[in-house]
């Protein structure tokens, strides 16, 4: 079934229904609005369809004090306007940046719908894609220039006494010989992991955001919370034996161990404040994906009343250890030293939000940018003591993996 316009905090938890008030998603919206939707969000049980540009929203999450209370009031502030235009039950969608001090990309669609995923068949896009000839592929930095940024975070790392851990990042860029298919590339992703969150956001009239993150920022439904970040990875094998040893020795190694719990005891020192309960599990569980296992923690808490929005807490968050460093502002001064490119929307946050404040953020992760047929993949790995440059390559390589399969491309 699918609705429109409705209050959507109810499917966080229950399948959608519809009511006789409501208008199906049909060829006369997506004529009016384009056939591609301005935004698509998909979790493993439901899909996202937003259209239409009611207003678009860029401001930067974090002024120059340290706070994000005029972000918080931009979005509040939108919404109002947005249910006083006649809009019913408005929301909030989009993404925002790595760095907080940039303009986010957020909009009020005009019209959106949600749909319940068939379990049988996760993503309804059928059909493969065009077979695409690979002009050009470039790293950024390449595999030295890396490992010598790696070289001098380790030194920090060892040397500064301050900071524990820092995550340094790369890009691909893939140049092809006519358009890419989207549609095609999300299909393929979701084929590899049919319990990621998949994301589909328009920045320009040229540029999309696509991709498919394993890592939830944050979920709001009333009161309640969850976030599930991960930290701490390895590649998988299609051996099950050997695959399970590689699993097992996640587990144990103390390296991954440490960076985790750097990531949760941060992120319980940024919830307690919000909630009235926190469970923060005392040991990691595994998550797996096609190519990686993850540690991973599942959080849950109960929020003080009244309830942050999923905005507010997801601000809060973000950047956590996993995608920056700890501690974070000395992490962050220093991937701005080391990193040769600008990150944008990586390893930032995209959801959605609607009135009441209920909403959805994942991490902006295994995501790229399209531009017509050309492609900028990214992928990101965190640098404790322990770690080292060959290792550290050789993950984001996997990492970059999910991305280059849904391209196509083997490695």
């Amino acid at each position: 079934m699918i609705t429109i316009g409705k209050n959507v905090s109810h499917y966080l938890n229950k399948e959608p229904t519809m009511s006789d008030c409501d208008m199906p998603v049909d060829s006369r919206i997506k004529n009016e609005y384009h056939t591609r939707p301005l935004f698509f969000f998909s979790s493993d049980t439901q899909t996202l369809e937003a259209f239409g540009v009611h207003e678009r929203l860029e401001p930067a999450v974090q002024q120059e004090d340290g706070r994000n209370s005029e972000f918080q009031a931009t979005v509040e502030a939108a919404l109002l306007q947005a249910r006083r235009s006649g809009i019913d039950d408005p929301i909030v969608v989009g993404a925002i940046p790595f760095d907080t001090h940039e303009p986010a990309c957020l909009y009020i669609p005009r019209h959106y719908s949600w749909q319940a995923v068939d379990v049988s068949n996760p993503f309804r896009q059928k059909g493969e894609s065009p077979v695409l000839h690979l002009r050009n592929q470039t790293s950024i930095p390449n595999e030295a220039d890396f490992k010598a940024s790696v070289k001098k975070a380790l030194e920090h790392l060892h040397d500064s006494g301050e900071i524990r851990k820092i995550v340094l990042a790369a890009t691909r860029e893939l140049t092809f010989d006519a358009a890419i298919d989207v549609e095609a590339l999300l299909a393929n992703l979701r084929m590899q992991n049919p319990q990621g969150y998949q994301f589909r956001l328009t920045l320009s009239s040229d540029e999309e955001l696509v991709g498919i993150s394993p890592e939830l920022l944050v979920r709001r439904n009333g009161r309640s919370i969850v976030s599930n970040p991960l930290a701490g990875s390895a590649r998988r094998s299609t051996d099950p034996e050997k695959d399970r040893q590689i699993a097992d020795d996640l587990q144990a190694s103390e390296k991954d161990q440490y960076e985790h719990r750097l990531v949760i005891d941060d992120i319980d020192r940024v919830l307690r404040p919000y909630c009235t309960e926190l469970h923060v599990p005392r040991h990691p569980a595994l998550l797996s994906t096609s190519a990686l296992w993850h540690l991973s923690t599942r959080i849950e808490g109960e929020l003080q009343a009244p309830p942050a929005t999923a905005l507010e807490v997801a601000c809060a968050l973000h950047p956590t250890p996993a995608v920056c460093g700890h501690p974070t502002a000395t992490a962050r001064k220093l991937i701005s030293e080391l990193e040769s490119f600008h990150r944008g929307f990586f390893t930032g946050a995209v959801g959605w939000m609607n009135a009441d404040g209920d909403g959805e953020w994942a991490v902006t992760i295994r995501c790229g940018v399209v531009n017509n047929g050309k492609i900028r993949l990214f992928a990101g790995a965190g640098m404790v003591p322990a770690s080292n440059p060959d290792s550290e390559w050789a993950e984001i390589q996997t990492k970059l993996g999910t991305m280059l399969r849904a391209c196509g491309i083997s490695g």
